[in-house]
């Protein structure tokens, strides 16, 4: 991978959460969980390394930080769409290279942001992470995203349900992984030149996303590639509820 990757992070972070109120500044090992996020993608070795959010509180939290906060509309579905005003406010070229990194994912590799980032070298105009799925559990867990790939290294689609099917193997026993199968799991990290980002929040919603709840088959179903690298290390979960939190903090020190 090129040393010379010229990237910028986003974080979009927002204030409220349903399972977790305030999450961007949930207290781990002394400071708010945004901060660990932005210190990884620094890591990264991001040129930019930009918070939208829609909330002072975030804003004040990063007073002392070297990355930027962008203020953005309170009113945006995705955390995509944030990012898509960002870039329109702050002109980010149309080829600049943006890594969307959610604003839960303080354990996230800078190995992971770097790979993701290098994919859109290959022309398509984004991209995203997976890893081999572990457990037949997981294959069969609709709170996991699964993901097929082609020979190209480009998604041809994503799941919530068990994808691909082992039709024989599966036909005999269903309680363990048949051998062979390409079974991956999705990494919520992506890529996107930054004309793509703006033009992405624009698309209409499309029947498969609606149906799967999965913001990125937009992509796929108006015909834009999404290019898929496996995670060159391990991506711990991110922070969804508080035992996700209490998870974390175990592994970083704490509150």
């Amino acid at each position: 991978m090129s040393a010379n990757l010229d990237f910028i992070v986003a974080i979009p972070a927002r204030y409220a959460s349903t399972r977790l109120p305030g999450k961007p500044l949930q207290p781990i090992a002394g400071e708010p969980m945004i901060v660990h996020v932005a210190r990884r993608a620094l890591e990264a070795g991001a040129r930019d390394v930009v918070v939208a959010t829609d909330d002072e509180r975030v804003l004040a939290a990063l007073a002392n930080s070297p990355v930027r906060v962008q203020m953005t509309r309170a009113d945006h579905a995705s955390g995509s769409d944030r990012l898509a005003e960002c870039a329109t406010r702050l002109g980010w070229p149309d080829d600049a290279i943006v890594v969307n990194l959610q604003g839960d994912e303080p354990l996230v590799p800078p190995s992971g942001i770097r790979t993701v980032a290098a994919a859109l070298t290959d022309g398509a105009p984004m991209a995203t992470l997976a890893t081999p799925l572990a457990s037949v559990e997981e294959l069969f867990d609709p709170n996991i995203v699964k993901l097929v790939a082609g020979s190209d290294g480009c998604a041809l689609y994503f799941s919530r349900a068990p994808l691909p099917w082992p039709r024989d193997a599966f036909a005999r026993n269903r309680d363990v992984l048949p051998e062979g199968v390409p079974f991956l799991r999705h990494i919520g990290i992506y890529a996107y030149r930054a004309a793509f980002l703006r033009r992405f929040a624009q698309l209409t919603p499309t029947p498969l996303e609606r149906t799967e709840s999965l913001e990125q088959l937009r992509a796929l179903e108006h015909g834009h590639r999404i290019a898929v690298r496996i995670a060159p290390d391990a991506f711990p979960g991110g922070v969804d509820t508080a035992d996700d939190l209490e998870r974390v903090r175990a592994l970083l020190g704490g509150a």
